[in-house]
């Protein structure tokens, strides 16, 4: 029997879950359609996906088709869940995406097809509400062409649309040949001569459909069935089946990790290569990390079963792994773990309400940040407060009903901010010897920081000997560079440069006769993490940093005679226009604004385009922060930038 890891992906109201529903039900595997609206639907399980109407969560459900077992996952369309998406897409085989008929192609719809494009993830588009008034045909085509930029090939055509008697008849458009020829050059020839057969159109199609060349585009309603049945048949014949050898050497990916009855961690994982069997030990985590396999289930008709094994190509539950996270590897790492989308770039300080116990909100909140590691959490023993990073205002209000509904814990939220980055502007260096310069500790370390290119990170590198001291206390410089680069001379994490280590230097384990080791006069790695923070804040200071605010890339189409109305609003906020474009009556505009100021002009768009006006915004890249004062935020660690205050902090005395 074949496997499919099939995901569905939409903007938000699409009808992706409605779609679940149906083909579920279409397979024999429900006997009845659930409704979003009534929250009855199988994938929406939480109960405030329930409430909402809205998929926060990714959600696993199997169901056969003839020879394929297909596991459907069903993924969130909201912006602000985005990356629930991105940990599916690394254990997919196959993608539909939801498109509406009435709505079209939608901001969403862009940034997820931009992403399944670069990762070549063949995709099937199905046009959804086609029984909805206000549905259209061409018009969904034209933009999933234009604003997408996807090769389409349409399955078929539509009776009545706009109508509950909307129907989907299949067949292939008579200008999927020239699609199809642009990437074969026998189908080309074929073409040419005139002599293009249904079977050879028909293999082109499922051989470049596969490798995401082109993309099916079906028609229907996930609410009255129409068309469904075709796309059943399209994902069976068009998309791949799961690869993977059973026997091979153990390889799998965790994407979801999710809190048992019991409390236990449960890790979702899609096998590549190998078969995980319950009782194996595992390492996972970059190796790191290992762990025994107490039970295992994996997904089958509408539910899931106890098993003893999971094998490649498949997806499994698996209990028994304390340690594991979202994004770990299991057993060979077949590639490091990537982030498909841009990071959250907003964050807000949870003010626990007056009962709230603080224990449990630090409980509930971790398991949160467990279950999605984009969910920063920044603790300020200081002040005793807890910030979040978010994407957006949504989010914040999931993040508070989860909390009251499913941990007992209230709180509200302080006003989101913006998240800032900041990159060193030149080059500085700083050491400390031991027992000089009123230095407490037993190390010595010389830092340099240089830039580095936008997008590299943090790069730690040596111009000492490796063997110039023990190995361990390499590793606690390197760990502490890591850590203190996470709050810079204004507060924001550093990033894009290049941290050398110049010199090191140690005091050998000394005792004394007949003796234990005596700390007092031997190195210790606290040695060295305690001291590395001075180090490196002196570098940076005298390299200097430079705050960048996130930006996001923004497209308004409104009718043109509006435009007086809303570009002295976007001056005012900062937003930088760059391209306009007049189509007829309707105006499309495009630029950069700071992130700060994207839900502010979300909620004035509509009275100032008489509600015409539509608006897409994603985030592009940080810039820096040239108007008013550089933006500060306060740290949560000893302050090395204080000599004093750290030292009395760390070693309670001043040097």
């Amino acid at each position: 029997m074949h496997l499919l890891n099939l995901g569905i992906l939409a903007h938000v109201d699409a009808g992706k879950t409605s779609l679940t529903e149906r083909l579920l039900h279409s397979a024999g595997v429900i006997d009845e359609i659930g409704s979003v609206d009534d929250g009855s639907t199988r994938t929406d399980t939480l109960a405030l996906e329930r409430q909402r109407g809205i998929t926060i969560k990714s959600a696993v459900v199997s169901f056969p088709v003839d020879d394929v077992t297909v596991n459907l996952i069903d993924t969130p369309g909201h912006p602000d869940f985005i990356a629930e998406v991105e940990r599916v897409l690394g254990v997919l085989d196959g993608v539909v995406l939801v498109v509406s008929a009435v709505e079209g192609v939608q901001p969403q719809t862009r940034v997820l097809m931009r992403t399944l494009q670069r990762l070549r993830i063949p995709t099937l588009l199905f046009v959804n509400k086609i029984d909805r008034r206000g549905a259209r045909r061409e018009e969904p085509l034209r933009e999933i062409s234009d604003r997408l930029r996807a090769a389409v090939v349409p399955m078929g055509t539509v009776d009545d649309i706009g109508t509950p008697a909307a129907r989907f008849r299949p067949g292939l458009d008579p200008g999927a040949a020239a699609v199809l020829a642009d990437h074969d050059d026998e189908l080309l020839a074929a073409y040419v001569e005139d002599t293009v057969s249904y079977d050879l159109l028909r293999t082109a199609l499922a051989a470049q459909t596969r490798q995401a060349l082109v993309h099916p585009v079906y028609f229907g309603s996930a609410i009255t069935g129409a068309g469904v049945d075709a796309l059943i048949t399209g994902i069976q014949e068009l998309l791949p089946a799961a690869e993977g050898d059973p026997q091979g050497p153990l390889s799998g990916t965790v994407f979801k990790v999710e809190r048992g009855l019991a409390g236990e961690k449960v890790a979702y994982a899609r096998m590549f290569s190998g078969t995980l069997r319950t009782r194996d030990r595992i390492t996972f985590g970059d190796a790191v990390e290992e762990g025994k396999v107490t039970a295992i289930s994996v997904f089958d008709h509408g539910t899931d079963i106890g098993t003893d094994s999971v094998p490649a190509g498949r997806i499994g539950r698996l209990w028994g792994l304390g340690e594991i996270r979202i994004g770990d590897a299991i057993g060979v790492s077949r590639k490091a773990y990537e982030h498909f989308f841009a990071p959250p770039t907003l964050e807000t300080v949870v003010v626990p309400g007056p009962d709230a116990d603080r224990r449990a909100l630090h409980l509930a909140l971790t398991r949160l940040a467990e279950q999605d590691p984009l969910i920063g959490l920044r603790h300020d023993e200081v002040r005793q407060e807890t910030a979040v990073s978010l994407y957006g205002e949504v989010q914040k209000e999931v993040v508070q009903a989860t909390l009251a509904d499913e941990f007992g814990v209230r709180v509200t939220f302080r006003e989101t901010t913006p998240l800032c980055i900041e990159r060193p502007v030149g080059t500085g260096t700083a050491a400390e010897f031991i027992k000089k310069d009123e230095n407490p500790f037993l190390a010595t370390v010389g830092l340099r920081v240089d830039p580095a290119p936008v997008g590299s990170g943090v790069r730690f590198a040596l111009e000492v000997e490796l063997g110039a001291m023990p190995y361990a206390f390499f590793k606690a410089v390197e760990d502490t560079v890591r850590e203190t680069l996470g709050q810079g001379l204004h507060g924001w994490r550093v990033t894009d440069c290049v941290v050398t280590m110049m010199r090191s230097g140690y005091c050998p384990r000394q005792s004394h006769a007949h003796q234990g080791f005596d700390k007092s006069m031997s190195s210790t790695g606290a040695d060295f993490r305690a001291l590395t923070p001075l180090v490196l804040v002196e570098a940076l200071r005298r390299a200097g940093s430079q705050v960048y605010e996130p930006m996001h890339r923004f497209r308004v189409e409104a009718p043109v005679d509006t435009l007086s109305a809303l570009l002295p609003v976007l001056a005012a906020v900062r937003a930088v226009p760059g391209t306009t474009e007049t189509r007829g009556q309707v105006c499309v505009l495009e630029g950069m604004v700071p992130v700060a100021q994207v839900h502010g002009l979300e909620r004035q768009l509509p009275g100032l385009t008489r509600g015409e006006g539509e608006w897409e915004s994603a985030f592009d890249r940080y810039a820096p922060v040239a108007h008013g004062t550089v933006p500060e935020r306060a740290r949560t660690d000893h302050n090395p930038l204080n000599r004093k205050e750290y030292l009395l902090n760390v070693t309670r005395r001043v040097g």
